[in-house]
């Protein structure tokens, strides 16, 4: 990361200007590196391994994943959906997007275009209500569902009840989601100096799995759900926390998260930068 204050390379002693090089943390302290002299990156420990212990990963488990339109979630369609549970029950929704145009950049990223989705979709109207039916029944019940970057998913689902003055998954179930198990979040939080990218696929391929299907909605849904379930046997500091108890820790992280985002100016305030998680406040419709 860019060094946020001047300071002296730790390597040959050069002064370095704020922004003008990189600055690494070790030992406690922070150290300044000029361009000529950063540091390699060093691998990243490996994750513990897994126990047999028992805890919420054992228990029943759906993973949600939607596909959408675009990358803000407030603007953003569903064109397609799946939720998976550990019982290998599944359910997907490809959604007919009505007189909307599914921009190509996004049928680049999942590979469904308009005219497969207006061939084949249901009703937006009839899917929408269908996917938040069956979440709020699972969360009603009080089991937890997987929903990895859940601020996202949640969020484009809201905003798609809202804007057709449908209930939204709080009305549903009677408070706010819960119990949401975000594995982004959790990650974050148990280990949050390892360095590179942690998408769903870098994820998976640190905990020892490959995403099958990725960038489809039950592909993805599968993997979050397993990701979730590898984070449990792998952690029995968390595995032992009540479903609450672990939606309370991650309301918790993703604050943490939120606030040192907040001091890097080159990072955009998304709902999930803004420590808004699992879902933001309330949308209207319109």
């Amino acid at each position: 990361m860019r060094n946020r204050y001047p300071g002296a390379c730790r390597t040959c002693g050069v002064k370095v200007a704020a922004g003008a090089g990189t600055a690494t943390r070790g030992d406690g302290r922070w150290y300044v590196h000029c361009a000529e002299h950063v540091p390699a990156a060093a691998p990243a420990a490996p994750p513990p391994p897994r126990g047999d212990h028992p805890g919420w990963h054992t228990s029943l488990l759906a993973g949600y994943d939607c596909e959408t339109s675009g990358r803000d979630p407030r603007s953003a369609f569903l064109v397609s959906a799946a939720l998976v549970d550990t019982r290998g029950e599944q359910r997907s929704w490809l959604v007919d997007p009505g007189e909307r145009e599914i921009p190509p950049a996004a049928v680049a990223v999942h590979g469904i275009t308009t005219e497969r989705a207006r061939a084949e979709g249901v009703p937006a109207e009839q899917a929408l209500d269908e996917i938040a039916e069956a979440l709020s029944a699972h969360l009603a019940a009080g089991r937890g569902l997987v929903v990895f970057n859940a601020p996202f998913d949640l969020t484009v689902l809201d905003a798609e009840l809202a804007r057709r003055g449908m209930k939204s998954l709080t009305e549903r179930v009677g408070h706010p989601p819960s119990p949401i198990i975000d594995p982004l979040v959790i990650d974050r939080g148990l280990d949050p100096h390892r360095g590179g990218p942690r998408t769903l696929g870098a994820m998976c391929a640190f905990y020892g799995f490959e995403v099958a299907g990725a960038h489809t909605a039950n592909g993805d849904a599968t993997a979050c759900l397993e990701l979730a379930r590898e984070l449990g046997a792998r952690y029995p500091e968390i595995a032992s926390d009540s479903l609450e108890e672990l939606h309370e820790r991650q309301v918790e992280w993703a604050s943490a998260y939120a606030r040192q985002r907040r001091g890097r100016r080159d990072r955009p305030q998304s709902d999930a930068g803004r420590g808004e998680w699992p879902v933001p406040f309330p949308i209207e419709g319109g």
